[in-house]
């Protein structure tokens, strides 16, 4: 007897879904590149290695991949490891399809739409991750990143942060005993939010004292960058799984 299909709640989505109109090459990205690696939402429960034609050795996620840079650059780097990197804003998912693609800041190629055979190892979802979460099973990610998500700096609007009880909850769930969470942020209020709620559930360790000083193998994006021209000062939170039974 198969498992009845599960039915998860849909959550709220207050962040943007497109900015400018695409166009162009880059509704050719969309239209012709996207397909290819775009994962939509299942019905049954799914590995995440099964996105990927070969099961790779280790598995990441990205939550809210920004402009890409950071995600695609990873993927080159790692051809071993699966990525899947969520972002309902439409225009970063484009551009993380130009990354991949060698193309970005110039036109599409047509001729060959990927590069160094990196559409082998990462999958998009263009959609709230949160969708996915309850078809996914326990302790399956070596390493989460939140990098530079909303602030939502109004105090009324701090139950719309992405690092909150409930998520904390099923990122930890997903992440193998020691896996490791990487947030980043340039507000900050955000990054006593996170220490505050990070703490608060009792869930991951943190790794790193020194919280101005990046990762090792750091890959800035252009995000960050910008936040570093007008003065902000950004904080890395590495933080490790605390499993009961490890």
């Amino acid at each position: 007897m198969s498992n009845p299909p599960i039915k998860p709640e849909k959550e709220r989505f207050y962040g943007r879904r497109h900015g400018k109109k695409i166009k162009g090459s880059h509704l050719y990205l969309m239209e012709q590149f996207l397909p290819r690696v775009a994962l939509s939402v299942p019905t049954q429960a799914v590995h995440p290695r099964d996105y990927f034609p070969s099961s790779p050795q280790r598995l990441c996620l990205e939550v809210g991949f920004g402009g890409g840079e950071h995600l695609a650059e990873l993927a080159l780097k790692s051809p071993d490891t699966g990525f899947i990197g969520a972002e309902p804003f439409l225009n970063g998912v484009v551009s993380l399809l130009a990354h991949l693609n060698g193309t970005w800041g110039k036109a599409a190629n047509t001729g060959r739409l990927w590069e160094e055979g990196r559409c082998d190892n990462v999958r998009i979802f263009a959609d709230d991750v949160r969708l996915l979460f309850p078809f996914w099973p326990d302790s399956v990610f070596d390493e989460i990143f939140v990098l530079y998500p909303d602030p939502w700096p109004k105090k009324r609007h701090a139950d719309r942060r992405f690092i909150g009880a409930t998520n904390l909850k099923q990122l930890h769930r997903l992440l193998k005993a020691g896996g490791e969470l990487q947030i980043a942020t340039d507000v900050e209020s955000y990054a006593v939010w996170a220490c505050e709620q990070v703490a608060a559930s009792q869930l991951f360790a943190q790794v790193n004292k020194d919280v101005r000083t990046p990762p090792k193998g750091w890959i800035s994006t252009r995000y960050e960058q910008k936040g570093l021209a007008a003065g902000r000062c950004p904080t890395y939170l590495t933080y490790r799984a605390v499993k009961n039974n490890a």
